[in-house]
């Protein structure tokens, strides 16, 4: 396992390199030229140049890449070009936040999701089962803007049980959360049903149930176990999901996390930054990727860690 969890490290390595590449040539793209947004529209030209000089703009994109590649390495992530603070600062000043909402998130996909999935495959064909379904459903089509807004509508403006934006306190937490775990939610309920489905048919939950075993013992003892798998892929996928929608409900929930500072980098053209906050984000969904990996192991021992 030791080995397997080196090996899976060390992998990390090519799969950072190309999104640091990746994100540094469709920032070439974008607009503008952070110079001149540096020194203001009415600067001079001498200016311009002097700061693009003074920020290495001036050399070929590979120079500015590899030399970007050198700073990371030392653990220099640069220098914010809208802020001037260090990028690294900015960065766990608003990350916090973000692995906050995207932990609480999370949580309700799972609690939410695998109870909905076991009662649907429990009560298969029942009107428990065909409700829960529609409302997965609906869950999935929804979109995460329409959800948040409409939580913001009825619980903040209209029954002032919540706050309407911010953070800070347990109740800010509480419809960022659920907007942003509900189609998670709703993806993990289906599956979970799925794969119960699959398990609850199996000769052995048949001997178990002419043993005379609860249903209840015979459903979280034995059957979850082994439906737990497939399930575990998922929840490994969806957190990287919700690290991505954090950007979208940040801002619809006005939260300063990791995802707004992103899109106003993006929006200043913040090069820095925006690199900055991609690898960080990235570096997470992979070593999230490889929790779920070593989860596979603890709950099937006949899974081999190649």
């Amino acid at each position: 396992m030791f080995v397997y969890i080196i090996r899976r490290l060390l992998q990390m390595i090519p799969v950072l390199l190309g999104v640091i590449l990746v994100v540094f040539l469709i920032m070439q793209l974008v607009p503008g030229d952070p110079a001149v947004l540096l020194a203001g529209e009415g600067a001079s030209a001498e200016t311009v140049e002097r700061i693009r000089h003074q920020l290495g703009l001036d050399q070929p994109l590979f120079i500015q890449y590899v030399q970007y590649v050198f700073d990371v390495v030392q653990g220099d992530f640069g220098t914010s070009l809208r802020s001037n603070l260090p990028v690294f600062k900015e960065i766990m000043i608003r990350l916090p936040i973000t692995i906050e909402l995207a932990v609480a998130s999370i949580f309700i996909t799972i609690v939410l999701g695998m109870l909905a999935g076991i009662i649907s495959a429990t009560k298969q064909y029942t009107v428990s089962d065909i409700t829960i379904m529609i409302i997965a459903l609906l869950g999935v089509s929804l979109p995460s803007f329409c959800l948040g807004l409409s939580l913001i509508y009825f619980f903040s403006v209209k029954m002032h049980i919540f706050p309407v934006a911010g953070w800070g306190t347990w109740k800010h937490v509480v419809l960022p959360a659920i907007t942003l775990g509900a189609s998670g939610a709703a993806i993990v309920a289906r599956m979970t049903r799925s794969t119960m489905l699959d398990v609850i048919r199996q000769d052995y939950i048949r001997t178990a149930k002419a043993k005379g075993l609860k249903l209840r013992i015979i459903i979280y003892k034995h059957a979850l176990k082994n439906a737990l798998i497939p399930v575990i892929t998922v929840v490994g996928l969806q957190f990287g999901v919700l690290l991505g929608g954090t950007v979208l409900v940040e801002s619809v929930f006005a939260i300063n996390g990791l995802g707004r500072l992103i899109v106003d980098a993006i929006r200043m053209r913040d090069l820095p930054v925006v690199q900055g906050g991609v690898l960080v984000a990235s570096m997470i969904f992979v070593l999230v990727n490889l929790a779920v990996d070593v989860l596979y192991r603890n709950f099937n021992k006949r899974i081999e860690l190649d």
